[in-house]
């Protein structure tokens, strides 16, 4: 019998988003490098769409200096080029919708719930029963403002990393990672790639389009239904360039470029730009 964590079907997965902007831009790769580097590499041939999906990745890379643990079969390792005509200003709240999608097709697919079980770090992890199960890296290149309108997004690279069927991990990673079958109530047998695939990527074409047609206001939505990390989350900031020592405080919402804020032990009100944030 065919182990269902080894094999992929992507004529499924076509069938499946058929309907999104996606359509007929799918590709699998059964061993690659990262798959954030094939897309840049259509991206810079001049591609603007495009899905690699892949059953292994020898060196996925997460924030930072980070590699993503990416053993064969055992995630869903996939990067997804959109070039959404929309600001740069616009661009930089990607990451925690691109976090959205990704949640929301897990709860569409599995018995968690969210944000008690399946809950997102701001802006980029996803986090199931207070372990990283999920991670989203997101490179992108800009088109230079004018003297008449800002800069544009020229494309977006969004790497998408989930642990769906690890059962094990390095030592290292065994107290802060898990995975959706790890956490399930029986976990005997492996869930399959496609329907989680085709689920993030319906849903990330919605929030791309929500993008688009300006449809999307942070500062009014009620993000405490996807996060409890916006709001009331003690939490250690890592040092920065403008915060060299890095600093402790309260997470205290989103302004509204949907940076999130953090009300810090001095007193002073920050705005964390990116990620490296870890509950204390």
């Amino acid at each position: 019998m065919t182990d269902r964590s080894q094999s992929f079907n992507l004529a499924a997965v076509e069938s499946a988003v058929a309907t999104t902007s996606f359509a007929g831009h799918l590709h699998h790769l059964p061993t690659t490098l990262s798959t954030n580097e094939v897309a840049l590499k259509a991206a810079l041939a001049g591609a603007r769409c495009g899905v690699w999906i892949a059953d292994q990745q020898l060196a996925g890379r997460g924030r930072g200096a980070h590699n993503w643990h990416s053993p064969a079969g055992a995630g869903l390792y996939m990067s997804a080029l959109v070039a959404p005509p929309i600001p740069m200003q616009s661009a930089l709240g990607l990451s925690l919708r691109v976090a959205i999608a990704a949640q929301a097709a897990i709860v569409e697919l599995t018995p968690f719930t969210r944000p008690r079980q399946i809950d997102i770090r701001w802006p980029n992890d996803l986090m199931l029963n207070g372990r990283k199960c999920g991670g989203i890296l997101i490179d992108t290149a800009s088109n230079p403002a004018t003297l008449t309108s800002p800069a544009t997004l020229r494309y977006a690279i969004i790497g998408i990393g989930i642990n769906l069927n690890h059962t094990v991990f390095p030592p290292q990673l065994d107290t802060i990672a898990t995975s959706l079958r790890r956490e399930l109530p029986d976990p005997a047998e492996p869930l399959p790639r496609e329907p989680l695939a085709a689920a993030i990527l319906r849903r990330l074409d919605t929030e791309i389009k929500r993008l688009t047609t300006g449809t999307l206001q942070p500062p009014t939505e009620n993000l405490s239904l996807y996060s409890t990390w916006i709001a009331g989350k003690r939490v250690r900031v890592e040092a920065r360039d403008n915060d060299p020592g890095g600093y402790t405080g309260t997470t205290a919402g989103l302004d509204p470029q949907g940076f999130l804020l953090v009300a810090g032990e001095d007193g002073q009100l920050r705005t964390v730009l990116s990620g490296g944030l870890r509950e204390i």
